[in-house]
């Protein structure tokens, strides 16, 4: 038998090192080539680390959370043979050797089939298999395999049942305790199976009145989301931010919108508010070029760019990203609307580039019908503006005469103070309301 040690591979040029975000494995688990080992992450991509070689897991190099420079052993391997590279007891990171690394948290996206099984792991489940009773299906809509597996003493105050979100979300649906559930899945990780033969079971006990809870959960900050938490605690850190909150009766535009849907190419995307506020947006910020810009405060130098990059902060699975619309202003409407739509749902697949996520001069930030009256936007740093959209209400207003029904929506927007003065950035908003208001100036050339 021999040695097969993986290193942390070059994962992008430029790139010397990578966050550890998930471990795919455990120490002793039998691993097929090419089977996940781990994914890390570097610049917001996130990158998956197969194995090479067959083999047993014999050492993992790192923690979750951890940074770990390009070319660091993360994974040493039992092969048959002489194995791959030679491993030395140098090469071994103290506090680490012989350590077994925690399984996963079951924090990190919907429940998954592991890659590697352990040998205990394999006789286990096959055995509960074997003893598994096959039936009607149960009120989960799933068989009833695992039924005999599943049913366990309640589990120590504070000890919180591992399961992936999907699994707590079906067993709250279906009023299941799942400190009551025996779980058969990894480090007793209850899986889907093990809902369906409890519930099988008729093993669903009702909660009946209210029950003090005293367990603390403690979830380590990794990933997309430690590295959105210190860009926001940069933002509010170095720039002093100045929020305005003006109201634009859209109804005009909403009308304009509906007209140019219903008539649209069937190649065309569908248009929603976004590519009207982008095209007002470029010709706002041609009349003020200094909300286009970066301010790079250690030099001391705001750089004002012709080009508007605008970026559009999109809510993933993952967490806050900013995928960038390059050249706005050399794109009509309906290519805005084209490449909204192509940059979120890259975003949302987490298959948007580095370059795609970087770039951007100014940003809008929209939680659609969740926007809320008013938000007080972070401002996307380096950059000096952002523009927030609040939801469309329909409001009572008055016409000089009476009452009328209107769409009326906030813009919520930030500026960086030290560079935008308050007039400034009133002038801005204004701007944006009188195009935004009158739609078919916002496409009146000159």
């Amino acid at each position: 038998m021999g040695e097969h040690v993986i290193k942390l591979p070059d994962v992008g040029e430029g790139v010397a090192e990578a966050e550890l975000v998930e471990w795919h494995v455990k120490i002793g688990d039998l691993v097929r080539e090419d089977a996940v080992l781990a994914a890390v992450m570097t610049d917001k991509a996130t990158v998956e680390i197969p194995s090479p070689v067959d083999g047993e897991i014999l050492w993992l190099g790192a923690e979750i959370g951890d940074t770990v420079p390009v070319g660091s052993p993360i994974v040493r391997i039992k092969v048959a043979g002489e194995g791959g590279v030679a491993a030395t007891e140098a090469e071994k990171p103290s506090g680490v050797q012989g350590t077994p690394t925690p399984d996963p948290s079951p924090q990190g996206g919907g429940e998954q089939p592991s890659i590697a099984v352990s040998k205990s792991d394999t006789s286990k489940a096959g055995k509960e298999t074997a003893k598994a009773p096959t039936g009607s299906p149960s009120p989960l809509g799933g068989g009833a395999r695992g039924a005999a597996a599943t049913i366990g003493l309640p589990r120590p105050e504070g000890e919180r049942p591992l399961a992936s979100p999907a699994v707590r979300l079906r067993a709250k649906e279906a009023g299941i305790d799942l400190r009551q559930v025996s779980g058969t899945g990894p480090a007793g990780r209850i899986t889907h199976d093990d809902l369906d033969g409890f519930a099988a079971r008729g093993s669903a006990v009702p909660t009946a009145g209210l029950l003090a809870r005293t367990e603390v959960e403690e979830i380590k900050v990794i990933g997309l989301r430690r590295r959105i938490a210190e860009k926001m605690a940069l933002a509010k850190s170095r720039i002093p931010h100045i929020t305005y909150v003006e109201e634009i009766d859209v109804t005009a535009l909403e009308e304009l919108r509906a007209k140019l849907n219903a008539s649209k190419k069937p190649d065309r995307p569908k248009l929603t508010l976004l590519p009207f506020l982008m095209r007002a947006l470029v010709k706002a910020v041609a009349e003020q070029p200094q909300l286009n810009a970066i301010y790079d405060d250690d030099a001391g130098v705001i750089q004002r760019h012709a080009g508007v990059h605008i970026g559009m902060a999109a809510q993933t699975p993952g967490g806050l990203m900013v995928p960038v619309v390059r050249h706005a202003e050399a794109r009509d409407i309906w290519d805005c609307a084209g490449e909204v739509n192509r940059l979120a749902e890259a975003a949302k697949a987490g298959t948007a580039t580095r370059e795609e996520l970087t770039g951007s001069t100014i940003t809008i930030t929209s939680l659609g019908a969740m926007g809320g009256v008013a938000t007080t936007p972070v401002i996307n740093y380096p950059e000096v503006a952002i523009v927030g959209v609040n939801k469309i209400m329909i409001r009572p207003m008055w016409d000089g005469t009476q009452f009328v029904p209107r769409k009326m929506m906030n813009l919520s927007s930030s500026f960086d103070h030290r560079v935008i003065d308050g007039w400034d950035a009133a002038v801005f908003v204004q701007r944006l309301k009188a195009l935004l208001e009158a739609p078919a100036m916002i496409f009146v050339e000159g």
